[in-house]
This record gives C-alpha cells, sequence and structure tokens, in this order.
C-alpha cells in the first residue's frame, strides 16, 4: 500500500524558516515527478512547487527565490525548503506523487495527508 507522509509544519513567525518533508513508502518513485501544492481555509489546493525524476525544478512566482523542492531518492523522500516565510504561505502543505510535472492537482497518482505551515505577522 502507497503511503506518502509529510512532516516539518508547525507555527513559526514571519521572516523565518521551515523545511517541509514528505517520505513515500509501499513503492519506489524514482521516476515520477514529485510536488509541493498547499490549501489556504476557503481556497482552492494550488501547486508551488515540482520536481521531475531528473531534478528538474519549477516554483509558482509567489515562492520563487524563497522555496526549495529538492529529493532524495535513495530515501524515497521529496522536500520543501521554506524561507522568508510571509503569512500569506500559510495553509496546509501537501506532497503529491505523479507521472509529470503539471499544476493540475487531479493528475497526480499519490497524495499525502498534509501538514499544516502557520506563519504569524
Amino acid at each position: 500500500q502507497v503511503q506518502l507522509v509529510e512532516s516539518g509544519g508547525g507555527l513559526v513567525q514571519a521572516g523565518g524558516s521551515l523545511r517541509l518533508s514528505c517520505a513515500a513508502s509501499g513503492r519506489t518513485f524514482s521516476s515520477y515527478a514529485m510536488a509541493w501544492f498547499r490549501q489556504a481555509p476557503g481556497k482552492q489546493r494550488d501547486l508551488v512547487a515540482t520536481i521531475t525524476s531528473g531534478g528538474t525544478t519549477d516554483y509558482v512566482d509567489s515562492v520563487k527565490g524563497r522555496f526549495t523542492i529538492s529529493r532524495d531518492n535513495a530515501k524515497n523522500t521529496v522536500y520543501l525548503q521554506m524561507n522568508s516565510l510571509k503569512p500569506e504561505d500559510t495553509a496546509v502543505y501537501y506532497c503529491a506523487v505523479g507521472r509529470v510535472p503539471v499544476s493540475r492537482a487531479d493528475l497526480y497518482n499519490y497524495w499525502g495527508r498534509g501538514t499544516q505551515v502557520t506563519v504569524s505577522s
């Protein structure tokens, strides 16, 4: 059974940093794209960043220069380093795995349950 488990969320002041991790089990995802999405209360789930199986990354404009996505295929894990956090980054963050690194959430095959990130002003 495939499982994605996020960790590393929490409460941080504006300007602070957090590192999210997403550990996958049940199968190997080295040939898959991995992504982080986020969903704020009352809003849709939006793409934050993607990373291909080869390590190519892409980011939504609002996090470019502040967030870094990376992966460790040996550990079947994807990370999201978040620096210079802003109150508008507050959301539940989800990791996802799919065949292609796209922005459409419905095209991802596997999802974690999410981890809450709260940035206070």
